[in-house]
């Protein structure tokens, strides 16, 4: 595979998509490619959504590339791509994109289910979540 197992993991104000992570994890010794899609639904806790507002801590693009990388040591020969949202975004939307390939989709699927896991949990980005009501309410990572 190549020779960085992270291809990129950012954050991004601008649309993103899931074939610039998956295009960005090809290798000819990669024999599978797990992906994951974060949409904005339409609901939440039994509310209609209508928009999110994502907001980064300044340490985020810091620390996303840190879980990325942790998770390529963790899964020897894996290669990760990661894009997170940040501003305004619609039901529909995609607010993560994130890659991983593997010679063999075990590791793939382990490796990008960890991805997701960790990003969760670590990368300080918070939303706000607009309601067809009128209300809103912010929700952290942490």
């Amino acid at each position: 595979m190549a020779d960085e197992p992270v291809v990129f993991a950012r954050l991004s104000d601008a649309p993103i998509t899931l074939d610039a992570v998956t295009t960005a994890v090809g290798a000819d010794a990669a024999g599978a490619v797990v992906t994951f899609a974060g949409i904005v639904r339409d609901h939440d806790g039994g509310r209609a959504v209508l928009s999110l507002d994502y907001e980064a801590h300044p340490s985020a693009a810091e620390v996303i590339a840190a879980v990325a990388a942790t998770v390529a040591a963790d899964f020897p020969g894996v290669r990760v791509a990661i894009e997170h949202r940040v501003g305004s975004l619609v039901v529909g939307d995609l607010a993560l994109a994130c890659a991983v390939s593997s010679a063999h989709r075990a590791e793939a699927f382990a490796a990008c289910s960890r991805l997701v896991d960790e990003v969760k949990r670590r990368v300080p980005i918070w939303k706000q979540q607009h309601f067809a009501d009128g209300s809103s309410e912010w929700v952290g990572s942490l």
